[in-house]
């Protein structure tokens, strides 16, 4: 065929209006070298899928309906799909929700997991890939933006150029960046925030545009997008496409998802494949998918898009028994035709041409000069720290939660006192309890409130080979501690000599320096369960869940230790309550006096003169385990540390399987 359809405008008779219509030109008009004057060069690179197809086991039912659930099915999501790719071609695949584009996209970058069985093979320059190579060779931009709200678009380009790239300097970055931002056409937004939902910033098209810069970092030959268009207006999608194409002429291969694009595109588009239920109905040019349809009986009508009507044609309507059948037939009508027509012969010619090439190019992988894991933890940290530290109600709220806390403690305590009568013992053992019992609340609500979105960027970039999800971890809990120690002794300071507890400077240092283990062991424990469990809400009752029973077994507050069953009393070993509640007990109560006003006391109310007394009693032996007491409540930060580190090397795990 020497000639393809595309958009034109006509003029009517009148000269006053214009319309629409398909016309065929020659493919040297709407060649984008021709028009440029340049000639066409050898592709450089070539991408060939051979074959993939894809089924996974599922539950008939759901979980509660046993008889059902216990029986499996197998569902074929992709079904012997194959298709060629020339660098300098932008290749975009349609079809309707469930026809598997992600699907094919997620197979050939590597990101389908194990959950299912994967069949086929991915070549370049004629090279087969193995599975593990797929993601060094393929840059995947996701269909969701998932970035940094308060970095600005330069900061964000940057930083990842630091964790991508070791053996550039600074200004090899720099320049790298800029380069990068003039390409996607980013100058004008190169200081502004990224923003999200809580505050503006750039728009949705620019921000998308990020999202691609971020990956054209590392140089990749072979970009794929995942609906790159969603959730933009017709006029950036548009935008988003061309950009895309001027991208792939720069002799690189774009491979793009893509729901209902406008007419316009027809002519940006190297090669259009269209997917139903699995299946490739259609791989070729432009102008041959209007022709291939019009051959098997389906024109498009004038004044209509024909992606949105060669898509309707080819989908499976499942309103009714009826309609299924007969449009499940004529899918595969329009499949049988195109796996007999020349357009599908032509492209196995191809794909087998690029395998029996003698001379075949090396496979381009992107850049691999990645940093050692000391300097990607140093750039996660700084990362991290830039971008929270510009929160300013975030800021506050974590300096003042503990504060507040602090206020409402005080109101309702106002001042001790020495006389056991009035409430001396009763009031000190309630202040310890809340300190103790309430700041891993706080911990963890910062905690729900902030990692969640690191957690989603960390799980992208990690799949980009960027760093691993364990180094992301830790830059966060780094992150927290100048926080949380400064949070921690503005709620001490105010709350310890507010209401009068004992008026030693070393035992005030002692009681900040206790308190400050419960909230960030609160916060590191809702991170290191945010690792294995997707919901925070249900890492919230979790930890909330923990903390009630640590208190109940550990504190001796509820029950004395000795009068628990002795595997309680095992377990309170495992319990941080135990050791920061004997500690904060002997570091108020030891040395400390009482008074006694006999007027209308109860029998027996004057019996305690001494809080040594109070300690012999609840908590025998703790004066000569303070130090023991220290080290042991200290040791829960790095065994934390090191659950985390396991609990992330796992999520690692189960987000590649």
């Amino acid at each position: 065929m020497n000639g393809s359809y595309s958009v034109q405008a006509v003029e009517l008779e009148n000269g006053t209006r214009f319309r629409e219509s398909f016309k065929l030109v020659s493919e040297e008009k709407k060649d984008a070298w021709s028009n440029s004057g340049e000639e066409r060069p050898e592709p450089s690179c070539c991408l060939s899928v051979s074959k993939i197809s894809y089924t996974v086991s599922e539950h008939v039912g759901p979980w509660w309906d046993l008889p059902s659930y216990r029986k499996r099915w197998t569902r074929q999501i992709l079904n012997d799909v194959s298709f060629h790719v020339d660098s300098g071609q932008i290749m975009g695949i349609l079809g309707n929700s469930g026809s598997g584009k992600t699907t094919l996209l997620d197979a050939i970058s590597g990101r389908i997991g194990s959950s299912g069985t994967l069949w086929g093979e991915v070549f370049i320059n004629g090279r087969k890939l193995k599975r593990e190579e797929y993601q060094d060779c393929f840059s995947y931009v996701l269909q969701s933006d998932n970035l940094l709200s308060y970095l600005t678009v330069e900061e964000t380009l940057t930083y990842t150029a630091h964790l991508a790239l070791r053996k550039h300097s600074a200004e090899r970055i720099k320049k790298k960046v800029s380069a990068v931002i003039a390409e996607l056409s980013l100058s004008h937004v190169a200081h502004s925030v990224i923003g999200g939902r809580v505050f503006p910033g750039i728009s949705g098209g620019e921000r998308r545009r990020v999202s691609i810069a971020s990956q054209l970092l590392q140089d990749p030959k072979v970009i794929l997008l995942d609906e790159p268009t969603t959730g933009l207006d017709s006029m950036t999608a548009n935008q988003i496409v061309v950009l895309l194409a001027e991208l792939a002429r720069k002799d690189r291969i774009v491979i793009v998802t893509i729901h209902q694009p406008r007419s316009e595109l027809f002519r940006v588009f190297s090669r259009i494949a269209i997917m139903s239920c699995g299946e490739l109905v259609f791989c070729g040019q432009p102008g041959e998918m209007v022709d291939f349809f019009s051959q098997c009986g389906y024109e498009c009508p004038e004044y209509c898009n024909p992606f949105d009507i060669y898509v309707d044609f080819t989908s499976v309507d499942t309103r009714t028994s009826e309609r299924e059948a007969a449009t499940l037939s004529r899918m595969h009508d329009i499949t049988s035709s195109y796996q007999g027509s020349a357009i599908y012969q032509r492209m196995l010619g191809k794909l087998e041409q690029s395998l029996q090439r003698e001379d075949k190019s090396v496979i381009p992988f992107k850049s691999k000069e990645s940093p050692s894991s000391a300097a990607k933890l140093r750039v996660l940290l700084r990362r991290t720290v830039r971008n929270l530290s510009r929160d300013r109600m975030g800021v506050v709220m974590r300096l003042s939660q503990n504060l507040i806390y602090g206020f409402f403690i005080a109101f309702f305590v106002m001042r001790l006192d020495n006389d056991v009568t009035k409430g001396a013992v009763q009031d000190r053992i309630g202040i310890i309890y809340q300190s103790v019992g309430a700041s891993p609340y706080t911990g963890m609500l910062n905690a729900v409130a902030l990692f969640p979105a690191l957690r989603a960027i960390g799980d992208q970039e990690s799949q980009d080979g960027l760093y691993s999800k364990w180094q992301m971890f830790l830059a966060y809990i780094f992150h927290i501690l100048p926080f949380s120690i400064i949070s921690v002794f503005i709620f001490t300071s105010f709350l310890y000599w507010t209401v009068g507890m004992h008026p030693d400077s070393m035992r005030f240092l002692c009681f900040s320096a206790v308190v400050l283990v419960p909230h960030v062991i609160g916060e590191l424990l809702t991170v290191v369960l945010l690792g294995v469990v997707q919901d925070p809400n249900m890492v919230n009752s979790g930890v909330a869940l923990l903390n009630i029973a640590g208190i109940m077994v550990g504190s001796g507050f509820l029950r004395s230790t000795q009068q628990m069953p002795e595997v309680f009393q095992w377990l309170s070993y495992l319990t941080f309550q135990k050791y920061s509640c004997e500690l904060l007990i002997v570091t108020e109560f030891h040395g400390l006096n009482f008074t006694c006003s006999n007027s209308n006391s109860l029998p027996g109310a004057c019996l305690v003169t001494q809080g040594s007394e109070i300690i012999d009693a609840g908590y025998p032996g703790a004066l000569s385990r303070y130090t023991l007491d220290f080290v042991l409540l200290y040791s829960f930060l790095p065994a934390l540390l090191l659950l985390g580190t396991i609990s992330y090397k796992i999520r690692d795990y189960l987000i590649r399987h």
